[in-house]
């Protein structure tokens, strides 16, 4: 099992160092890029429910789910985005493969756990292209990379059988680099911008998980995640250049200014995330979620827009799974677990005066590895986000995520050499 995980662990960080541009969406050029991380692959499955207190799946988004815990957990997950781009006049087709989460859940006795590992949390990647068919009008070109990564250890523990409270600290780091450049196209001489922007901050998330039988047959969940207040520290060091511009639009240094830094604080309001659920442990269940925040202020030195703006966000979510027989000894198939959700999300983007939303339905299937208690989880979404209004893109996605739920019990002493 320990050779399987540090394999894993291998080709994970591997896969990671070469998997940095995690989306293509236009809307990754505001604020922090576009937020990848929408809990694991079994919760996304069910638009992002994680009410139950799982014994053998780790729950990123609440920390007292980590004292339910009844096996050491290895969780990696990653998917595929295949996204049409679609304006009032054009249309064009992305894709995207990333990792998404890399954690390590350990039970600590039998009231307590411990959580820790890696998510990449946002993306930027885009490149944008505007060439105006006038010679006395400005064309331009945007391009941009990088994101912002999460590295977390959290705890919970149980208070009451039915009841545990967990809290974890996430330190945020990375960084983005932008670059912009208008020019006339008559005039092979262009003004070029680059900035390459640090990013550094913490912040703190506290949660409860409540269950309790109201029948024999039947259980009602309940969860409460409230995420603090917390700044990113944004460190730009931009520079202004004149470029040689040639005939297929290629640049090459002419002259640089010297680099300016800037320091910005950028700031994300409180979050809090209520959810309920009822089912039979096992068996099936079905609940609701919703989120909601304040505005936010992601506004940089490179990417500040009067048409651009923060408002609340929100997010609703309803899902479950169901599994026909999950200790059939003659059927693998009644031991699959079915998953299913749909989802409504103001993102809090306004651009032109118009909120980016995004809406969709999840479906997903877990597989039982045969003799442990480990699972490969598959996911499917589709949904859309944004609109062509206002000269604005519309994103129509479809991801396929896989995760890997490895579980074995570590630290027990060997009765026989």
């Amino acid at each position: 099992m320990i050779k399987r995980i540090v394999f894993s662990i291998c080709l994970l960080v591997s896969a990671y160092s070469v998997a940095q541009e995690g989306t293509a969406s236009p809307y990754s050029f505001f604020g922090i890029g576009d937020v990848r991380f929408k809990g694991t692959v079994e919760m996304r499955a069910m638009a992002g429910i994680g009410v139950e207190q799982d014994s053998i799946h780790i729950n990123l988004d609440n920390p007292s789910s980590f004292a339910n815990l009844k096996l050491t957990t290895f969780a990696l997950g990653g998917g595929f985005n295949q996204t049409n781009l679609k304006s009032a006049k054009e249309s064009a087709a992305v894709q995207r493969v990333a990792l998404d989460y890399l954690a390590v859940g350990l039970p600590l006795g039998t009231k307590a756990g411990l959580g820790f590992g890696l998510i990449p949390y946002s993306s930027v990647g885009y490149k944008i292209e505007s060439i105006a068919t006038d010679a006395t009008q400005n064309s331009s070109r945007f391009d941009g990379k990088g994101g912002l990564n999460k590295v977390f250890l959290g705890f919970g523990y149980k208070l009451l059988p039915q009841l545990s409270l967990g809290a974890d600290a996430h330190y945020n780091f990375g960084t983005i680099n932008t670059s912009s450049l208008e020019f006339l196209s008559t005039i092979p001489v262009g003004t070029r911008e680059i900035n390459n922007v640090t990013l550094t901050g913490f912040n703190f998330n506290v949660g409860l998980m409540y269950q309790t039988k109201l029948t024999a047959k039947t259980n009602f969940y309940s969860s409460f995640n409230y995420s603090l207040e917390s700044s990113l520290k944004s460190v730009n060091l931009s520079s202004i250049s004149t470029v040689l511009i040639d005939a297929e639009f290629n640049n090459s240094l002419v002259d640089t200014s010297d680099q300016i830094e800037t320091t910005t604080n950028l700031t994300t309001p409180s979050k809090m995330t209520l959810g309920i659920g009822f089912g039979s442990s096992k068996k099936w269940l079905l609940g609701t979620q919703i989120s909601f925040r304040d505005a936010a202020n992601f506004v940089n030195t490179y990417n500040d827009f009067s048409a651009v703006s923060y408002g609340k966000y929100q997010k609703v979510s309803l899902g479950g799974y169901y599994i026909p027989n999950y200790n059939s000894f003659t059927s693998y198939a009644k031991r699959i677990v079915y998953r299913g959700g749909l989802k409504y999300e103001q993102t809090g983007l306004i651009v032109n005066s118009k909120s980016i939303n995004d809406i969709g339905a999840t479906m997903g299937i877990g597989f039982p590895v045969s003799g442990s208690f480990s699972n490969i989880n598959l996911g499917f979404e589709i949904g859309k986000r944004g609109t062509t209004s206002q000269g604005l893109i519309q994103e129509n996605y479809a991801i396929l995520s896989l995760s890997l739920s490895l579980n074995d019990r570590w630290f027990q002493k060997r009765k026989f050499d």
